[in-house]
Order: structure tokens, then C-alpha cells, then sequence
């Protein structure tokens, strides 16, 4: 599913589209691998639309898996706020 150029392909309502990966990073505090990336595609307000889920660095043969919890959740926005304050 990953490979070298960053770019990954999944099903989204059975289309397969391609998908830029932004970061990985892994949480010591939840144990688990997160990945964020984007479609590059902008909404509304001409921001980057971007995505994130849990993902497999050892079996990347396994499908990412949606976050669907705060903990999760929080883990992601901490990690895009560092790299926010990191780049300003």
C-alpha cells in the first residue's frame, strides 16, 4: 500500500484513488502509528483538505484504519500543532 514516492492508493466507496502521504509518526502515549494525507484537493476556504488514520508501518500489507476516538484524535491534532509552530 505505501511505497517509496510518498504516495499511497486505497478504495474510497470502491474507487481507488491515490493519496500524498504528509507524515507518519508514531505516538508513545496511545502505542500506535498514525498516518496524515491528502488527496490534494482545497475546500472552500482554498485550505488543504487532509486526512489521518491509523496505519501499520510492520504489516503494510494492512488497510489503514479511521480514528474513531478522542484520544486518537488528540494525539493528531498535538502532532499537527507542533509541526505548525515547528515551521512559523
Amino acid at each position: 500500500m505505501l511505497d517509496d514516492k510518498k504516495i499511497f492508493k486505497c478504495k474510497v466507496a470502491g474507487i481507488e484513488k491515490e493519496f500524498e502521504i504528509l507524515y507518519t509518526f508514531q505516538s508513545f502515549k496511545t502505542g500506535k502509528d498514525y498516518i496524515i494525507y491528502t488527496d490534494n484537493t482545497y475546500d472552500n476556504e482554498n485550505n488543504l483538505t487532509i486526512y489521518a488514520a491509523i496505519y501499520f508501518p510492520q504489516h503494510l500489507e494492512k488497510d489503514i484504519e479511521n480514528i474513531e476516538n478522542e484520544a486518537d484524535w488528540n494525539e493528531v491534532e498535538l502532532f499537527l500543532k507542533e509541526m505548525s509552530d515547528n515551521y512559523e
